[in-house]
């Protein structure tokens, strides 16, 4: 099964200068961050914000030759989460024929947001690396760019955060998202 995901924001580690985007499920409260390169986090932040470049982005050079060539990205999917490592795909329209275009999460994600693709992800991947945030524990939080506080806490197995060997290596995971400070690029939310 696939659950449809916005980019809720874009966030980075003051200490390490990290980048991870962060995805919300459309119709659910689990949220799903995937470390990005910094590269690609200006370039899904600069789309977010309406910022045009002085130059053709790899992103808007993909976008164009897609459609030049008769096509649409209909969405992409986060498909696979494998030794800590997310996989993307690309789905792209050309006249009725289907196209299923290997990708990283990142660059498939820039591009979907300068498409207005949908985003979808894996239900599998979204049970295993997704989190829920609740708020007023001091413990395991994270500031949001409003300033709130919130607790990251494992979703989709029964009783929250398991001790299995798949959660001890999210654990690693869990803890970068715990030592964000947060920045979500001023961005402007579409309803």
């Amino acid at each position: 099964m696939m659950i449809e995901t916005t980019v809720e924001s874009i966030r980075v580690s003051l200490v390490t200068q990290h980048r991870v985007v962060i995805l919300k499920e459309v119709d659910g409260d689990r949220h799903l961050p995937i470390w990005i390169g910094a590269y690609e986090a200006e370039a899904i932040a600069m789309e977010l914000q309406g910022v045009t470049p002085t130059r053709p982005l790899p992103y808007d050079l993909m976008r164009t030759i897609i459609g030049d060539l008769g096509g649409r990205i209909e969405r992409i999917i986060i498909a696979d989460l494998s030794q800590e490592v997310f996989f993307a795909r690309v789905i792209v329209d050309q006249n009725g024929r289907t196209h299923e275009i290997d990708s990283r999460p990142s660059d498939a994600i820039a591009l979907a947001v300068r498409t207005g693709a949908r985003i979808m992800v894996e239900d599998g991947v979204l049970e295993r690396a997704g989190v829920t945030l609740n708020g007023d524990d001091e413990e395991g939080q994270f500031a949001t760019s409003a300033g709130e506080r919130a607790e990251l806490r494992g979703s989709g197995r029964e009783g929250g955060e398991g001790s299995g060997p798949e959660d001890e290596r999210l654990s690693v995971f869990r803890d970068f998202i715990n030592s964000l400070d947060l920045d979500d690029f001023d961005r402007k939310r579409s309803s």
